[in-house]
C-alpha cells in the first residue's frame, strides 16, 4: 500500500495595522483659553506653568496669544483628558473650553 502525503494548510496571517497610541482612533479635543478682563496677565502665566507644567517662556506665549488674539488652543488631547485640563483651568477662574478638532 502506497502512503499518502498529508498537506499542511498554513493560516493567510495579515498584519494587523499598529496606531501609535489611542488618540489616533478618537477625536481630539482642543483645550482653548479666551481672554477675560479680570485675570492679570502674570496670573494666566503662572496658571499655565502650573496646570500644564510648561516653562515661562511658553506659557507667556501662549498667555500673548490670549489677550493680543483673544484666544489660545493651549492643547490637542482625547476628550477625557481635555474635560480634565478645561476643568483645572476654570478652578483657576479663567474662561476655558472644549473644541472638536477638525482634523
Amino acid at each position: 500500500m502506497a502512503a499518502t502525503a498529508t498537506t499542511e494548510v498554513l493560516p493567510d496571517i495579515e498584519q494587523e495595522k499598529q496606531t501609535d497610541s489611542s488618540t489616533d482612533l478618537e477625536p481630539g479635543y482642543l483645550v482653548v483659553c479666551w481672554n477675560d478682563p479680570v485675570n492679570l496677565m502674570q496670573y494666566v502665566t503662572h496658571v499655565f506653568q502650573t496646570v500644564f507644567g510648561w516653562e515661562r517662556r511658553k506659557a507667556e506665549q501662549h498667555m500673548l496669544e490670549v489677550h493680543e488674539k483673544g484666544k489660545s488652543v493651549l492643547k490637542r488631547e482625547s476628550l477625557e483628558k481635555a474635560e480634565f485640563y478645561v476643568h483645572q483651568l476654570q478652578k483657576y477662574t479663567l474662561h476655558a473650553t472644549l473644541e472638536r478638532d477638525a482634523k
